[in-house]
């Protein structure tokens, strides 16, 4: 782009705004600005139609930004290309402007402009070309220093006569602050704008000056320092000559005679019998031979020989693991396989096994439950917030503080080459510039590739297949595709109430109990107070929260144990809420009765099932929708396509087209506040409209999941079993689901096939004959 042709410009009263962020530009000058090239075509197209002028406004980054008041009306010249995703604008600035940015409408926004003169009175031009001389002076006297100007930058402000066009174009060679910047910006007295440039360069001037003081100080003291280390050497030097052979010498016997005891592979040996050379070169108290024997200490501290023998009894691994974990049945098959496999075999069978499951169902314990069954040493690694791949993989010698990455320090640390290593949380990890720690893993979860993995602190293979590594994770949405490839991924489901009573009688509990000091007490948690603390107070799908939930009421029974009361000491469900506080959970679900234009879906999330309810309501309109409540764009797609499934075949229902153009319908799943997406809520939709339409109430003991498809078809959806537990816990009795869904049903909970009514659909047709009343 390119403004051609003759004459001044002339300034439209409306231009589009693009907010620079951490840039300020100039009148008069020519700057080249990074632009997102996904909102670029729009801004360009609309500055094209206006003379390919633009409005400038400098902005901040950050969550608080606000525009400043000041702008600058400007020319786009050109656009090339950039980095990824950004291409490069050329504009120059042309004057300033006041601009009064409008409510944005679209993707461009738009501002109502006042062009902002500088012009000085014929009295006060004086003062101004004395400025301009003094500045011109200033300029002069820093460019020696780092923070000077060219000759070139020079040449062109002494072309410049004009006072206001010689401080813009000053302010656009200096490198200023950008507070300064802004000051400038908004200024339109040149006198102010040359008096700010002289303050600046008085600051230039004096900090130059201490730079050079500080950096003759610097180079006296680097000559004093050096004069020491040759010093040092010396004494270093004559002190090996006084010990004869007990520096290095002695140090290079040791461990030679550690790497001879070890018999280790020979491309293992070489690297290290040159490491150890070294150290008859450098004195003993060196930094560099403190380096290479902190270097030999860990690689020759490593288990190369030392393995754990495993107990692979798998009666007994049965019991064991049904001691440590109640329910969990699918996975614990799978388990007692491997070892079975395992032992048939004569070793590791080279499965990566990956436990993903909501947030204390178990996964990371039942990691160390192997662990002990197999009688092997547990490894935990921790990967939530890892970013940088040095984490994996080790640092390079090369650098200062070098270590070896996690998984051969938690090698070392296990003390066998054979550990149950958990990698913990792996859905948690990211990437940036320093790399990305799930690529630097697959080598590692390879059993074709892990013997000879090489840790860049190491410089040299170590044998990593005799590792069981076990992987943890909330989800897997958002991990590497190639990571999850090298993995068995086991679903740990959250438990049912049932199953959460079990496990708290069996373990939580005298657990609790024995740490707080209750034992023999006289206290007694019956099931009902336990089943109430489920239902009431930890809505939940794994038991962590239920744990502390009882640690809480025990600590409140141990104080009046603590205080000489006398037993026995009986917690009935009525006094939780004078132990707990009021019930965060209401045993039935909100709604309690049939209304129109409500009804609830089975959501399923990272922590388990969840109950969402779609509200509706027709308003006299224009037959527009609008929905709200934080809703991704695969949820408000859902929406549309119900409302068009229902607009096609509202004369099936009674609806006459009429009903649908002079209604606005607005959509509103509660809880906005929470982002929420997903396919699964558009039968839910559905019905919630359609009993909008037809002033039909919905059925409030009915819950609805599934995908609608324009068709009417109603597709299968995911996460099924926690949505069951949601609607049980709810109190629902019936739940309508796809008929595609219907062979996991040997999957579901056994409590939520005794509770509820599952009612399986092929079209949406016939959820509304289950989900409406006559």
């Amino acid at each position: 782009m390119r403004k051609e042709g003759p004459g001044p410009l002339v300034i439209p009263r409306r231009l589009p705004v693009w907010e620079v962020p951490e840039r300020v530009v100039f009148p008069y000058a020519l700057e080249t600005l990074p632009i997102p090239l996904p909102g670029a075509r729009p801004l360009l197209e609309a500055s094209h139609s206006n003379g390919d002028l633009i409005v400038l406004i400098p902005g901040a980054r950050g969550p608080r930004r606000r525009p400043p008041a000041a702008a600058v009306v400007a020319l786009l010249l050109r656009m090339g290309p950039g980095n990824s995703g950004e291409g490069l604008l050329v504009v120059q600035g042309v004057t300033r402007a006041s601009v009064q940015v409008e409510r944005r409408r679209g993707s461009v926004r738009w501002g109502r402009v006042t062009p902002v003169s500088d012009r000085l009175e014929p009295e006060a031009r004086l003062a101004a070309t004395a400025l301009r001389r003094t500045l011109l002076e200033r300029v002069d006297q820093l460019s020696g220093t780092p923070r000077g100007l060219s000759s070139e930058a020079r040449e062109l402000l002494r072309s410049v006569e004009d006072p206001g066009r010689f401080a813009d174009v000053a302010a656009s060679q200096l490198a200023l602050p950008p507070p300064l910047a802004l000051k400038l910006l908004r200024s339109a007295d040149p006198a102010e704008r040359m008096n700010l440039l002289l303050g600046h360069l008085a600051t230039e001037l004096e900090i130059s000056d201490l730079q050079e003081r500080l950096g003759r100080q610097a180079r006296e003291e680097m000559d004093k320092r050096q004069r020491e280390y040759f010093l040092r050497q010396q004494l270093e030097a004559i002190q090996g000559e006084l010990a004869g052979e007990s520096g290095g010498a002695e140090g290079e016997a040791y461990y030679k005679k550690r790497l001879e005891e070890l018999a280790l592979p020979p491309e293992v040996t070489s690297p290290l019998q040159k490491e150890v050379a070294k150290l008859s070169r450098f004195g003993p108290f060196s930094e560099e031979a403190s380096q290479v024997r902190a270097y030999l200490d860990l690689v020759l501290d490593l288990p190369w020989n030392t393995a754990t023998q495993d107990r692979l009894d798998l009666r007994r691994a049965q019991r064991d693991l049904d001691a440590d974990h109640y329910g969990l049945k699918k996975a614990k098959e799978r388990i007692l396989e491997h070892l079975a496999v395992s032992k048939l075999k004569g070793g590791n069978s080279g499965t990566i096994f990956c436990f993903v499951g909501p947030p204390g169902v178990g996964k990371t314990s039942l990691g160390r439950a192997i662990a002990r069954t197999l009688g092997r040493k547990f490894v935990r690694m921790s990967l939530g917030g890892v970013r940088d791949e040095a984490e994996i993989r080790g640092h390079r010698r090369t650098y200062i503080g070098a270590m070896p990455g996690r998984i051969v320090q938690g090698i070392k640390n296990g003390g066998t080459r054979n550990p149950v290593f958990v990698l913990d949380e792996v859905d948690k990890m990211g990437s940036d510039w320093r790399g990305d720690p799930s690529s630097a893993l697959l080598e590692a979860l390879d059993p074709e590739q892990n013997r000879e993995f090489v840790d860049h602190y190491l410089g040299f293979p170590f044998d990593l297949s005799q590792v069981m590594f076990i992987a943890t994770a909330n989800t897997l949405d958002g991990v590497h595709p190639a990571f999850v490839d090298r993995m068995e991924v086991l679903e740990i489901p959250g438990y049912t109430d049932e199953e959460k009573l079990a496990i708290a009688v069996r373990h939580l509990l005298p657990n609790r109990m024995a740490a707080t000091g209750l034992e023999g007490q006289g206290v007694s948690v019956p099931d009902e107070t336990v089943l109430a603390l489920i239902r009431r107070f930890t809505r939940e799908a794994g038991v962590r929260n239920l744990e502390r939930s009882l640690e809480t009421v025990l600590r409140k029974v141990a104080r009046r144990v603590a205080g000489g009361e006398r037993g026995p000491f009986p917690v009935k469900p009525g006094d939780l809420e004078r132990l707990l506080g009021p019930a965060p959970f209401l045993q039935e679900e909100r709604v309690r009765e049939d209304r129109v234009g409500v009804a609830a879906g089975l959501a399923w999330t990272e922590t388990g099932g969840e109950i969402l309810f779609v509200e509706a309501a027709a308003l006299p309109g224009t037959g527009q929708l609008t929905l709200t409540g934080q809703l991704g764009d695969v949820m408000k797609e859902s929406a549309q396509a119900a409302l068009t499934y229902i607009k096609e075949h509202g004369a099936g229902h009674g609806l006459k087209p009429s009903a649908f153009a002079k209604k606005d319908i607005h959509v509103h799943v509660p809880q906005g506040a929470i982002p929420k997406d997903g396919p699964s809520a558009g039968v839910t939709m559905a019905v919630a409209l359609l009993s909008v339409f037809t002033g039909r109430a919905v059925h409030h003991r009915t819950a609805f999941s599934g995908e609608v498809t324009l068709r009417g078809d109603v597709l299968p959806v995911g996460g099924l079993r926690e949505k069951l537990l949601a609607a049980c816990r709810a109190r629902f009795k019936k739940v309508v689901l796809p008929e595609a869904n219907r062979h996991e049903q040997r999957e579901f909970p056994k409590s939520a096939l005794k509770e509820l009514e599952i009612v399986y659909v092929r079209t949406v047709d016939e959820v509304f004959a289950h989900a409406l009343k006559d």
